[in-house]
Order: structure tokens, then sequence, then C-alpha cells
């Protein structure tokens, strides 16, 4: 994927957008910065067809800096080029950004506390095939035990516009964690978003999805299911690992009977270990449990039987809801 030299307009690089219509919205995030006056500069190391951000080297091409095969460099240089004024966002596979780069993104950027964005992409076991090389279960874990660093992971494409939109004045520098542009879309175009805070789309006695990233829109629907059959379950999307909307989960745990935390990632450092220390000093009567993939190097095949097989998706869901219940 890396190798990709489609060209803007050819047939080729529309049918991998029509594939990936999510990719745009990086692109549109940081259109709207730049019309709002923020110095944005984009960068990649050389996946900028995989992340969409093409469309933003088309309108931008001053703004733009192609940096090879070299994620760790282009993260140390993003950290320079934030001493000058501007706010870089670098971007690449998540497998590379999170974990590769972690010492540059530690000592570079957070330590110096540069307003720097990093956009980790293709998260989790979405590259499928690409192996346990290209899949990245850890770097939420990783990426929330570094000082001062905000982690975020949108649900869908306009969440993470709306994210790109309001870092414009977050003082830290963050990592967005997103897929691969294939996600439902959950979110209007028009949202806003707020860092720290949990978006519930409904309440539940019996039990609660708290979810983030590409688990949002499954736990959606299996609470859709769960609830058609006299169940009572709330869906929370929690787009904020670090901070961590603390105050929500206290309150959450007091008027739900089970939490059941879903995320693309290890449940090990991951959303369920940071929902589960706040519970750990303000226990509130709701039992926990955590789903994703249970401290394993995740196995090989297409995302979509990946999947399914670690129930990560919304029949997987239902039946984790039903034995946690029973």
């Amino acid at each position: 994927m890396s190798t990709m030299t489609l060209e803007p307009g050819s047939w080729q690089y529309r049918a991998l957008n029509a594939l990936n219509p999510g990719l745009d919205y990086l692109s549109m995030g940081l259109d709207d910065l730049v019309k709002a006056g923020v110095p944005v500069v984009a960068g990649t190391a050389d996946v900028k067809y995989s992340n969409g951000l093409v469309t933003f080297q088309e309108r931008h091409p001053d703004r733009f800096v192609q940096f090879g095969i070299s994620e760790q460099h282009m993260v140390s240089a993003a950290a320079g080029m934030a001493t000058t004024g501007v706010m870089p966002f670098v971007a690449t596979f998540a497998s590379f950004l999170g974990l590769l780069c972690c010492e540059q993104i530690r000592m570079d950027v957070a330590y110096t506390k540069l307003p720097v964005r990093l956009i980790g992409h293709h998260t989790g076991i979405s590259l499928g095939f690409y192996g346990t090389s290209h899949h990245a279960t850890e770097d939420i874990s990783t990426m929330r035990a570094i000082a001062g660093l905000t982690v975020v992971s949108p649900a869908d494409g306009p969440q993470l516009r709306a994210a790109i939109r309001a870092s414009a004045d977050w003082p830290e520098p963050i990592y967005f964690r997103i897929s691969r542009g294939r996600d439902q879309q959950v979110y209007p175009d028009d949202l806003e978003f707020e860092f720290g805070r949990a978006i519930e789309h409904s309440r539940g006695a019996d039990l609660t999805f708290v979810a983030c990233g590409t688990l949002v829109q499954p736990a959606l629907e299996a609470a859709a299911q769960l609830n058609a059959e006299g169940l009572s379950v709330g869906v929370v999307d929690m787009p904020t690992i670090k901070p961590l909307d603390d105050a929500f989960v206290q309150d959450l745990a007091g008027r739900t009977s089970v939490i059941v935390t879903a995320e693309e990632h290890n449940i090990l450092g991951g959303l369920g270990s940071a929902v589960a220390e706040v519970l750990a000093e303000h226990p509130g009567g709701a039992r926990l449990a955590r789903h994703g993939i249970r401290d394993e190097f995740s196995l090989i095949a297409p995302p979509t039987h990946l999947y399914a097989h670690y129930r990560l998706d919304a029949e997987g869901l239902v039946s984790v809801a039903r034995e946690v219940l029973r």
C-alpha cells in the first residue's frame, strides 16, 4: 500500500476513495483549520493515498511534506516544525506511529509539550493480511501512558473532522487513532466535539456498552437487537480515552448493572483499563467486563473475518452481552 502511485483523478484513485469514503474527512478537517487561519502543515510517511492526505496536498501543496518511509524522522521533524509556530499534523499507519515512534513521541513531542497532532490510521486489526507487523492493538496503552499526551479515538469521519477542528485551541499534543475510512457514519457532518467528554447515545439499566472508535457502530446495532429482546441496554461513545470523562464513568456506574467496554485493541491498557482504573478508585456498584483482544497477537486474515473471530462486530457484542448478563 505504501508504494501506490495512483494519480489524482484516475479511475484507480476514484475507486480507492469509493471503497474508503472516510479518508476525505482528515483532509476536510485540515481544510477547516486552514480556512480559520490556523498555521497547519501536514505530513506523511509515503502513505498519502492510504490516509487521503493526497487531497490536502492538491489543495495546499505548500503546506504538505512527504517524508518517505521514515516515520521516526517524521515525528522528530514535526516537533521541530512546531517550534517555529506552525501546527503539524503527521499521519501514518498506527502500528508504526504508535509503536515504532514511541520514543520520538515521548521525548520530542510530549516532553517538550509541543502542539503536534499525530494521526495513527489503519488501527487495530484493520490491515488484516498485512500481518502482525501492521496490526496496532497496543497503541492506546502505549500512548496514554505518555505524560501530557491526549488520546482520541473517533468513531467515524465526521467525528474525526470535528475533533481536528476542536484541536486548534487544545494545549497538549494529541494522538488521533482512526481506522481505514470504511467505518459506517455514526454522526452528522455538522457535529461539534469536546475533548474529554463522553457521548451517551442511550441509557440502559441492565447493561451499557462503553465503546470507542470502530466499536461504536457495532455497539449501537447490538444494543438495538438486545433492546428488541426486552433488555435495557445503553450505548456510550468514549472518544477521548485520555483525559477520560471520569465523572461520567462514576455516574454511569451508579445507574447500570453492567458496563461492557468494547475496543479494537488489547484489553490490557486500553479503554477497558482506563474505565477500570476509575471504578477501582470510585466504586459505583456496576460490574465491569472488558471486551477486545485478550492479550494475544492477532491472527492474520481478512478484516471482516477477524472482527467476527474476535467478536468485534454487532453479533459478537450481542453474544458478549448475553454471556455477561447470564
